[in-house]
C-alpha cells in the first residue's frame, strides 16, 4: 500500500510538470501578443515595457517558467492578464468553489438516480419498466447540453406561464439558480449510469455463484446485497471516478449559458482575452482533480473487493 500511493505521488509530480511545461509553452508559442491585448489603444512602448517587466515576460523563457514552477510550488499561479496585477489565485478560488458546488450535487444526483434506476432495469429485464428506463437514458446520454438547456428553459417558462413558481434561467448568488444548472449537468451522467449498472448488473446475475446461491435456497435479497451488488458496483467506480474530476472542476458550456461565476467560465473569458495564467490555473487544477480522483478509484476498488490488489508493478 505505501509503495503504491509513492508511485502514485511520483506519478502526479510528472503529471502537474507536464502540463504546466506544455500549457506553459503553448501559450508562449500562441500567436498574438497579450500585452498588447491588454494595453488596448494605448500603445504606449513605456506602458507596454512596464507591463512586461511586471508579468516577467522581459526574461528568457527558461527564466520565465522557472520562476513559474518555483511560483506553483508556493501556491502561487501568477498575475492575470485580463485584471492587471490581480492573482490568479484569487480570481479562482471563488470559481472553484461554485464549480464545486454545481458539480458535486450534479454528481451527487446522478449517483442517487442512475444506479438504482439501472438495477431495476436489470431485475426487470425485458419488462415494460426496462424498456421505458432504457429509452430515457439513452436520450439522456445522447443529448448535448447546449440543446438540453434551451428545452429545460422552454418548459421551466411553460410552467411558470401556468402558475408554478418560476427557477431562474441563468445567474448566480440564490438557491433557485443551482437547480437547472444540476440538472443539465446531470442529465447525461444518468443516462450512463443507468446503461452501465445495468449492463452490469445483467453480467453479475448470470454468474455461476449467483445460480449457485440460488439453488442454495438463499433469500433473494441475501443474494443481492452479498453477491451482487458489491460485484456489480465496481465498473462503476471506474467511470465515476474522472467523472467526479471533470464535474466539480467546471462545465464550460453550462457555466457559460447559465452565467454562473464558475471555473468553467472563468477559463473560458481566459481563451478570449489571452489571459494565460488563468488558463494554465485553470488546467493545473483539472489536472491534479483527474489525477486524485483515479487515485480515489483504485483505493475504491480495493475496498469494495479487496481480492483486488493495489498495483505495486
Amino acid at each position: 500500500m505505501v509503495r503504491f500511493f509513492a508511485r502514485r505521488a511520483v506519478s502526479l509530480v510528472f503529471v502537474l510538470f507536464s502540463l504546466t511545461f506544455l500549457t506553459f509553452l503553448i501559450g508562449h508559442l500562441a500567436p498574438g501578443d497579450p500585452i498588447l491585448v491588454l494595453m488596448g489603444a494605448r500603445r504606449d512602448p513605456a506602458t507596454y515595457a512596464r507591463l512586461q517587466h511586471l508579468y516577467g515576460l522581459d526574461q528568457p523563457l527558461l527564466a520565465q517558467y522557472g520562476n513559474y514552477v518555483l511560483g506553483l510550488l508556493r501556491g502561487d499561479f501568477g498575475l492575470s492578464f485580463q485584471y492587471e496585477g490581480r492573482p490568479v489565485r484569487e480570481l479562482l478560488r471563488q470559481g472553484v468553489g461554485i464549480s464545486l458546488t454545481v458539480g458535486g450535487l450534479a454528481l451527487v444526483l446522478s449517483i442517487v438516480a442512475g444506479i438504482p434506476l439501472g438495477m431495476l432495469a436489470a431485475l426487470r429485464q425485458h419488462s415494460f419498466a426496462d424498456r421505458g428506463i432504457v429509452g430515457t437514458a439513452l436520450v439522456l446520454y445522447s443529448v448535448p447540453s447546449f440543446v438540453l438547456i434551451p428545452v429545460l428553459w422552454s418548459i421551466n417558462l411553460a410552467a411558470y406561464r401556468a402558475g408554478l413558481p418560476n427557477l431562474p434561467q441563468a445567474g448566480w448568488g440564490r438557491p433557485e439558480h443551482v437547480v437547472l444548472p444540476v440538472l443539465v449537468l446531470a442529465a447525461a451522467n444518468v443516462g450512463y449510469i443507468i446503461q452501465l449498472t445495468r449492463a452490469s448488473m445483467l453480467e453479475v446475475l448470470r454468474e455461476d455463484y449467483v445460480r449457485t446461491a440460488r439453488a442454495k435456497g438463499l433469500p433473494a435479497f441475501l443474494v443481492f446485497n452479498r453477491h451482487v451488488l458489491r460485484n456489480a458496483v465496481l465498473p462503476l467506480i471506474t467511470f465515476v471516478g474522472p467523472a467526479a474530476a471533470f464535474l466539480v472542476t467546471g462545465a464550460f458550456v453550462v457555466e457559460v449559458l447559465f452565467n454562473i461565476p464558475g471555473m468553467g467560465r472563468i477559463a473560458v473569458e481566459a481563451v478570449g482575452r489571452r489571459d494565460y495564467p488563468v488558463i494554465q490555473g485553470t488546467t493545473i487544477i483539472l489536472g491534479i482533480a483527474v489525477v486524485v480522483m483515479n487515485l480515489l478509484s483504485d483505493v475504491l476498488y480495493h475496498v469494495f473487493d479487496p481480492r483486488i490488489q493495489l498495483s505495486e508493478g
